[in-house]
């Protein structure tokens, strides 16, 4: 037989740890709603508060009363003892065989609760006493003070009443006899009790009323957010992006209701571009999609009916359908291009981009799309921080752009100096009531509807020199010559950093 080994023994399973009271406290806070930690915190506070000021206040009464209780009995005069005192064992077997009266032999008057610790005799009451202090071990070293110093110490009645005891030694007796003078407490703890009791009650009422005033307070300071909370809710229900909520004062709920209204503003321009953006690519791919499928049908036709097109006819209509692709191709470019978000962080890493030799290039691919054109080039060093085929394609969309609208034969002035590069064309300009949407999507001029072209150009322009950190403006020539004249300024330096 095989030897083979045991399978090892699986862990034995340990039940789930249960959750510690602060872990349950901390789970409980977190799963109520906001107005309810708001109440609850409202109400801990003054809770805190409220205890932390009743408890001052009932050390500030205590002490105070029992200082006063100590400054009485330490200002009380001593007790005179007579001279045929019968002094016991203990206080009890003293109290027991009392007389009655409060008087002394020779008619002195005890004060307050006395009795007397006599060397070697043990305690000793006066006549008609009806209150015996409990004596404790540490008060025979009474015996060693001095004439006229006194202790004071908690004591207790032989009848368990709390007492303070000021003992005293009084040198005038034969054997040394410590005086014991005790003044009840019971009252001071009957009044502190009943003190406590006061503020507990004030206590709880404050809580409750502050936890009300909590849940009061929390409702008025939180309706902003519930309104914010109605709209985003609305909004998540209905798509209505573009809601907003009135805005009261500048404080912290302001400004989240500022942001929110800015931020629902953005989101519905956003989608009335997208909107925009997908009913103009729709339109301007219609045509050439149309066009497409009209010449690719008569092609079709005339293969099925047998009767082929002339050659002529038939390279023309591919001629077209090759141009039409073309067209196609770059409208999805530009499309892809304008997609981007309009944030620098979106496209590539900016890099340092020698701006005269872009523009060069640039110009050496305008001339093979407008070989009968005259182009005058002057640029200087200039290097900018950005992305360069975004960069390279801007200024190729600015020469194309002089190009459609050279006249045959013209001049197009190509300058860079200073960081300031202008495109000047002659032919026939832009009128000044269409300057503000040259560079909107798809904006074509009604005048240049005939010309290829989908209205991207610019926009890309816009957007590729907006990246940069630098401006683009189109308009009428400076000297008012015919023409139109562009212009961009990049930030940046002669010199690559």
């Amino acid at each position: 037989m095989n030897n083979v080994p045991p399978p090892p023994l699986a862990p034995p399973l340990t039940p789930p740890r249960r959750p510690g009271r602060r872990q349950r406290v901390v789970h409980w806070y977190r799963s109520r709603s906001l107005r309810s930690r708001l109440t609850f915190l409202s109400a801990a506070a003054v809770a805190v508060a409220i205890a932390l000021s009743a408890l001052a206040c009932w050390f500030i009464v205590e002490k105070q009363l029992y200082d006063q209780v100590r400054s009485d009995l330490a200002g009380a005069p001593p007790g005179v003892a007579g001279r045929n005192l019968a002094c016991y064992d203990t206080p009890e077997h003293a109290l027991e065989r009392q007389p009655g009266g409060n008087m002394s032999e020779n008619g002195v008057a005890a004060p307050r609760d006395t009795q007397f610790l006599a060397l070697g005799r043990g305690v000793c009451l006066p006549p008609g006493a009806t209150k015996a202090i409990v004596v404790e071990p540490k008060d025979s070293a009474a015996f060693n003070l001095k004439p006229g110093q006194a202790v004071i110490r908690e004591g207790r009645y032989t009848n368990g009443d709390p007492a303070l005891v000021r003992l005293t030694m009084d040198p005038r007796y034969t054997v040394p006899v410590v005086v014991m003078v005790a003044a009840p407490t019971q009252p001071i703890e009957d009044s502190l009790q009943s003190l406590a009791f006061l503020l507990g009650s004030v206590a709880t009422g404050g809580i409750l009323l502050a936890a009300i005033a909590g849940r009061l307070v929390a409702r008025s300071a939180l309706k902003p957010v519930d309104r914010l909370t109605d709209a985003v809710e609305h909004i998540a229900r209905t798509e209505e992006v573009g809601t907003t909520i009135p805005v009261h004062g500048d404080d912290e709920i302001a400004r989240l209701s500022t942001s929110f209204n800015s931020m629902s503003t953005a989101l519905a321009n956003s989608r009335e571009r997208q909107t925009r953006l997908i009913a103009d690519a729709g339109h301007e791919l219609r045509t050439p999609l149309t066009s497409l499928r009209t010449n690719v049908d008569l092609l079709i036709r005339s293969n099925d009916t047998g009767r082929p097109l002339p050659a002529a006819t038939k390279t023309k209509l591919l001629g077209n359908m090759k141009a039409q692709m073309q067209e196609l191709t770059v409208l999805i470019g530009d499309l892809l291009q304008l997609s981007r978000p309009d944030t620098p962080k979106s496209g590539p890493a900016p890099t340092v981009v020698a701006l005269h030799e872009l523009a060069g290039r640039a110009v050496e691919r305008a001339k093979l799309r407008g070989p009968g054109l005259v182009f005058e080039t002057t640029t200087e060093p200039w290097y900018v921080h950005g992305d360069a085929a975004g960069l390279e394609r801007a200024v190729i969309n600015l020469l194309d752009n002089a190009v459609k609208y050279s006249p045959p034969g013209g001049t197009i002035d190509v300058r860079l100096r200073q960081g300031v590069l202008t495109v000047r064309d002659h032919g026939p300009g832009i009128p000044p009531d269409e300057l503000q949407y040259v560079f909107d999507r798809f904006w074509r001029s009604p005048s240049s509807r005939q010309l290829p072209g989908s209205g991207l150009g610019l926009s890309i322009v816009a957007q590729s020199v907006r990246e940069a950190g630098g401006e683009v403006t189109l308009g009428p020539a400076a000297d008012g010559g015919p023409g139109a004249l562009a212009t961009v300024r990049l930030p940046g330096g002669p010199a690559p950093e």
